[in-house]
């Protein structure tokens, strides 16, 4: 057996092999290897959030985007913040409880935030072009073109800093 360019024999690459524990590499934390990119990022997000405040979005519909998203992309980091953003806010446990399955509970998601679900979905995954296009004529129905705007600039925004957090590994840490 070779390992790193060298010959190791069998009997020794067991005893190795049983021994060894791969440790994930150290990531770099992109937000503060170039903090100044980071702070852009943070103003644009503060913008979007003006953006759906103007156009009368509620801030827990701004959080609820913020977590379907980051359920979507798998990020634990923005997860665990944008959870407790959305429970400050007012969000009840139940909506967040099941806010992965909304389609699946109408009675508790009003046709408003279902488009706005469904139009972040699409922003999210852009290539799927059917469910893009069915989620903008959803919106086109209920929403006005500020809120779609601004529904897609949230969606935007959250998908930016959940690229960051995963890439960089941050932590989730317990709360006590």
């Amino acid at each position: 057996m070779e390992r790193s360019g060298r010959q190791i024999p069998a009997h020794r690459w067991r005893r190795v092999q049983v021994t060894e524990v791969a440790t994930p590499t150290a990531r770099v934390y992109v937000d503060k290897k170039h903090p100044q990119v980071f702070r852009a990022m943070v103003a644009a997000a503060e913008a979007a959030r003006g953006a759906a405040a103007d156009a009368g979005l509620d801030r827990r519909l701004v959080e609820l985007i913020n977590v379907r998203v980051s359920q979507l992309n798998g990020c634990a980091y923005c997860l665990d913040v944008h959870t407790k953003a959305a429970l400050k806010e007012g969000e009840g446990v139940q909506r967040l409880g099941v806010l992965a399955a909304w389609r699946d509970a109408p009675a508790l998601f009003d046709e408003r935030e279902r488009a706005a679900l469904a139009l972040a979905e699409a922003t999210t995954h852009p290539s799927e072009e059917a469910a893009q296009e069915a989620a903008y004529e959803r919106a086109r129905a209920v929403l006005g073109e500020e809120q779609i705007s601004a529904v897609i600039w949230v969606a935007i925004a959250i998908n930016a800093f959940n690229r960051v957090s995963i890439l960089s590994k941050h932590p989730v840490r317990p709360t006590r």
